[in-house]
């Protein structure tokens, strides 16, 4: 019988026992307090509930210490465990719960009044709400709990009949005995909702396996750096997105410290967080980079302590890596992913990494590159990216008609377009489905988002093409800019003097900032829904007048 997880769980508490393992807000747990607790959470669920192994447990949390202690317990009782982001609607919640059959719910209290208005029409039946410090001493919890009340205002009431505190059903079990279920690698351990490839979101069935496989192989590119030691892990991305929760587990296999930021837009704080741990690994992604380097009180820091810096989730600019390297002296590692494989594919070795490669694949990884019939491409030539490996998905939940649609013969086809060099490097290039063509010529939305954020008076900006009757599509660019003298026609003759002229936008558009995802990507396909909206919105308005 194979644990999966749940063994490797238990072999974290046996090697690293007292060694700090996570930490938040200036309150750490250790690896045996990892164990003891998620046990209890695991006895709960034994004991208190009607919850059985392969039934499905929603986290809904930002980042702090119950996230891991909940996520170990739960695959410790033979859980799926659905990762959800604390900001979905009501009417999101509603869908993700059904189409996930999910029958317990771990919320944070401060979001807890969107899933109670969702919870009548779902088969949830069993729910735990926790403090952002719940599992502080006592006069901290009171006192962080209290001051995180304060600052973000009343939230609207809500009653959920039969919850529980997170902090009592830990209490409760104190005495209980936690029984180790029969499940085996093969079997599901995350149902994790993205995009996919196309169209809405749907479940990636995640096995124990499959997760397994992924830490072991970026354990694997580390040590080819000499990273393979405990390292002191910054974490501000949330632990609900794969590429966080798979980089925190492989960090935490090796005994490092993880120091969670429940709130990565507060700049302040996570400054502060991080001249107090000092860490040798920062995770991030190319708008926090930008954001952080703009931040007075960040580039006062001292980085010397800093090995570390991996970017992942979408795109890294030259103009974001280089202003890194001049604040921090610390270059970035890129890495690519995407939920249906762990989700990390490839990764550059630490020390010799180039802007916009994305390295080498991981070990025990196959990628090739196909064209548009299917044919496989020769070296240096691009395609879509098909991925075969031990990280691979098992499917999409309860969609086997879109599962073989990406997978065919253990190989799955990525959506994205990249090409591979000769010695082997993979670089990416763009999204399938968000290629503009105009007359027939390709445009890659992030070859000009990279032209375009080296404007000295650009902090970023988002490229997206637009229905044309004479050309097909034009582009059009939004842009964030530190200088509000920037003109449209001074970001047009930047373009002109450094793109083809088809390249060029026809239209520059000037805004705050840009919708993102969850892990702070720019979503494009929300610009562009606006966009369209727009359009058609001033087509009506000219035919009337």
């Amino acid at each position: 019988m194979r644990l999966g997880l749940a063994e490797f769980i238990s072999n974290l508490s046996r090697r690293f026992g007292d060694r700090p393992a996570v930490g938040s807000l200036g309150q750490s747990l250790s690896f045996t307090d990892l164990d003891i607790l998620s046990r209890r959470f695991a006895s709960w669920v034994q004991h208190h509930t009607d919850l059985k192994p392969g039934d499905r447990i929603a986290i809904q949390l930002p980042n702090c210490a119950q996230y891991p202690v909940a996520l170990f317990g739960a695959l410790r009782a033979g859980l799926i465990v659905v990762n959800i982001n604390p900001l979905l609607s009501p009417d999101e919640l509603e869908r993700q719960f059904n189409d996930a059959g999910v029958q317990a719910l771990l919320v944070y209290e401060a979001f807890a009044w969107r899933a109670a208005r969702a919870l009548r029409r779902t088969p949830v039946s069993c729910v735990i709400t926790t403090h952002i410090a719940d599992l502080h001493p006592g006069w901290r919890r009171w006192a962080i709990n209290s001051y995180m009340r304060m600052r973000r205002g009343s939230s609207p009431r809500y009653r959920i009949k039969g919850s529980l505190r997170l902090s009592r059903v830990l209490k409760a079990e104190s005495g209980r005995v936690w029984l180790q279920p029969d499940i085996t690698e093969a079997e599901t351990a995350l149902l994790q909702y993205t995009g996919g490839t196309t169209g809405p979101a749907k479940g990636v069935m995640l096995t124990h396996a499959s997760l397994l496989a992924n830490l072991e192989q970026i354990r694997s590119r580390l040590s080819e750096a000499g990273m393979d030691a405990p390292q002191v892990v910054m974490q501000p991305l949330p632990l609900y997105h794969i590429y966080s929760l798979t980089l925190v587990l492989a960090m935490l296999s090796q005994g490092s410290y993880i120091e969670l930021i429940p709130d990565p837009q507060d700049l302040k704080q996570l400054s502060r967080a991080f001249e107090r741990a000092r860490p040798t690994l920062f995770a991030g992604v190319n708008p926090l980079f930008i954001s952080l380097c703009q931040h007075a009180e960040f580039t006062q820091l001292d980085f010397s302590a800093l090995k570390l810096t991996i970017s992942g989730g979408m795109a890294l600019t030259e103009s974001a890596a280089k202003r890194w390297l001049e604040v921090t002296g610390c270059r970035i590692t890129e890495g690519y992913g995407l939920t249906e494989c762990s989700p990390v594919v490839s990764v550059a070795t630490p020390g010799t990494e180039h802007v916009g490669t994305v390295g080498r694949p991981l070990p025990g990884t196959e990628v090739r590159i196909v064209g548009d019939s299917g044919e496989l491409m020769p070296i240096g030539e691009s395609g879509e990216i098909q991925v075969r490996g031990p990280q691979v998905m098992l499917g999409y939940w309860r969609q086997p008609q879109e599962t073989a649609r990406v997978l065919k013969d253990g190989w799955l086809a990525t959506g994205d377009i990249g090409q591979i060099y000769g010695n082997g490097e993979l670089r990416i290039i763009d999204r399938r489905k968000e290629v503009i063509s105009i007359s027939g010529f390709k445009v890659y939305p992030s070859e000009l988002e990279n032209v375009i954020s080296a404007h000295p008076d650009i902090l970023e900006c988002a490229v997206i093409g637009l229905p044309d009757e004479e050309y097909g599509e034009t582009i059009k660019v939004y842009v964030v800019a530190n200088n509000p003298r920037l003109t449209m026609r001074g970001v047009r003759e930047y373009c002109r003097q450094r793109l083809t002229s088809y390249k060029v936008p026809r239209s520059v558009e000037f805004c705050r900032d840009l919708p993102r995802s969850a892990i702070g990507k720019v979503q494009r396909r929300e610009l562009r829904e606006i966009a369209l909206r727009e359009l058609h919105e001033g087509q009506k308005e000219h035919r009337v007048s």
